[in-house]
């Protein structure tokens, strides 16, 4: 099977269309997030990660947790260019959820087809990944080719409402599944229940990428989760402080009445013109 490419120039998005993209397709690529000396800081901490191998394969490394580890690592939780497009998308008060590194390296054989979200909780994915809204950013440290290790994705299979769209399913293929190109310093940013993976690395080279996990505020998991460590929040800076909040607070009214008091009027977050941006 020889999948559709996704390689349009992105850039040309307005904040509208960007936000269309996201919402109806299912993922989106913010071109060129991270200039070469980006990269390179980050890069230098990443090589002295001690990683672990998945159960599949030998040749898929990562590292969970490395929101802690300081430095260019530890600054990309509140990254402006992403954070302002989140807040955007979300509005102002965003809650990060995980941060982990990957590294795809020649010889891998591919990510299925899976969804980053599950309801009920699972072996694989912990209670923060049952948040019934959550977004995936993935910072891209290498080029993604068609041969290193290249996103794949099923546009709009996340408002599926088909037993087959059940997010707990996974997929070797699909034959309208996309596969996406990516510059070192792209980030793909996508739903938590858009069935996605990677591509195999036949290629020569590894492929880098720092993973983390986003939410609104309102949309917590099913069940208390472990919390921030207090005394390293403390430490980070305050842009980055501000997104490290109570990993399992929610907003909910479970005895609103049919006709609370003061009810607003207008809501441009749930505006079809917020398409037109």
């Amino acid at each position: 099977m020889t999948p559709k490419t996704d390689d349009r120039d992105w850039s040309a998005l307005t904040p509208g269309q960007r936000i269309r993209q996201l919402e109806v397709e299912g993922y989106l690529v913010m071109p060129g997030m991270l200039d070469a000396d980006h990269i390179a800081r980050l890069k230098a901490q990443t090589s002295k990660f001690e990683t672990f191998h998945t159960d599949y394969s030998v040749h898929q490394r990562g590292k969970n947790g490395v929101q802690f580890v300081g430095g260019a690592i530890t600054d990309l939780v509140g990254f402006p260019p992403i954070i302002e497009f989140l807040r955007e998308l979300c509005g102002d008060d965003l809650i990060c959820m995980s941060y982990d590194y990957g590294r795809s390296e020649p010889g891998h054989p591919g990510i299925s087809l899976h969804c980053d979200g599950q309801p009920w909780g699972s072996t694989i994915f912990g209670a923060e990944y049952t948040c019934p809204k959550l977004l995936r950013v993935l910072y891209y440290l290498d080029e993604l080719t068609p041969e290193v290790s290249p996103f794949r994705v099923v546009p709009r299979s996340h408002l599926s409402y088909h037993h087959e769209a059940n997010p707990y399913l996974r997929y070797e293929e699909h034959p309208e599944e996309v596969m996406v190109t990516c510059k070192a310093g792209d980030a793909v940013v996508f739903s938590n229940l858009v069935f996605h993976g990677n591509y195999a690395n036949v290629g020569t080279n590894p492929r880098e990428s720092l993973q983390l996990s986003y939410r609104p505020s309102w949309a917590g998991p099913v069940d208390e989760i472990e919390p921030w460590d207090a005394n390293e929040v403390a430490k980070l800076s305050p842009a980055v402080r501000a997104l490290m909040g109570d990993r399992s607070a929610r907003i909910w009214i479970p005895d609103g009445g049919n006709k609370p008091p003061e009810m607003p009027r207008e809501a441009p977050g749930i505006a079809p013109s917020r398409w037109d941006r």
